[in-house]
């Protein structure tokens, strides 16, 4: 019988293959759920998902899209911000 801590669903259980051949159970957190458009909601493409912990060791270019906004709203979105910010200047 596991451990109490690990008789939850909340961690999430992987097969690993020993080196002495034999099947192991590892518990690893869950992934977290995919990042979403401040504006729209609509998920955002070049973002991981990973944990803060993974995300801490990637560069900063491997974190998010190198462009204004990138990471918070999507193309569409940041398009339309970009047409209503020039429209009001002119």
């Amino acid at each position: 019988m596991p451990r109490p801590m690990y008789r939850s669903r909340s961690l999430r259980r992987v097969v690993v293959r020993t080196p002495g051949g034999e099947l192991k159970i590892h518990y690893e957190k869950r992934k977290p759920s995919v990042a979403h458009c401040a504006i729209c909601g609509r998920p955002l493409n070049g973002v991981p998902r990973l944990r803060p912990s993974q995300l801490r060791k990637l560069a900063k270019t491997e974190k998010r899209p190198e462009r204004i906004y990138g990471g918070v709203i999507c193309p569409r979105c940041l398009a339309r911000l970009l047409r209503q910010s020039a429209r009001a200047a002119a």
